[in-house]
């Protein structure tokens, strides 16, 4: 009986860690996933990757809702549902920008996202250098949320933007 109860405790425990372990792995992917999309072509003002395919990987993990927070001219604002990180920081919303219909002037394609810094944000800098994008720290992510009219429940922190979209790579 007692060997039976261990029996039962290791598999468990291990199932345990090896969900762990592929949510992890599944985490890891979907941050692969984003990088690339926000990664820049050699020579060039495109990305490597589109975003449509990036938010979808994530809304079908859980992370992002299905629908939009909200949509203000070409952007699709989406605030995280569950916790997921960026080199080594909190994601708390990402943005896709897109012409879905014409709604005026200026679409400029790509991502956006708002990271909770944790500490040294050097080496997102240095991604944002490499990859033309637009690093900004200090960001007031609750006036930017609160003009969209976005609801949200965001701690008071540390937030930095990055975007990664045509107009950052025309700069």
């Amino acid at each position: 009986m007692m060997k039976k109860i261990l029996h039962c405790l290791l598999s468990g425990s291990l199932l345990l860690a090896m969900s762990s372990s592929s949510s992890l792995a599944a985490e890891s992917t979907l941050e692969s996933q984003l990088i690339n999309a926000l990664k820049i072509k050699q020579n060039t003002e495109l990305r490597q990757a589109k975003s449509r395919p990036v938010i979808q990987a994530y809304q079908q993990a859980g992370i992002l809702s299905k629908k939009s927070d909200q949509r203000a001219d070409y952007v699709d604002f989406y605030l995280l549902r569950k916790p997921a990180s960026f080199m080594g920081h909190t994601l708390v919303v990402l943005e896709e920008e897109y012409m879905d219909t014409y709604v005026g002037c200026c679409v400029s394609p790509g991502l956006g996202l708002v990271l909770q810094t944790s500490g040294d944000t050097q080496a997102v800098q240095d991604f944002a250098g490499k990859n033309a994008c637009t690093f900004k720290p200090h960001t007031d992510v609750f006036d930017t949320l609160k003009t969209y009219g976005i609801r949200h429940k965001l701690p008071k922190a540390d937030y930095a933007s990055l975007s990664c979209r045509e107009r950052d790579a025309q700069k």
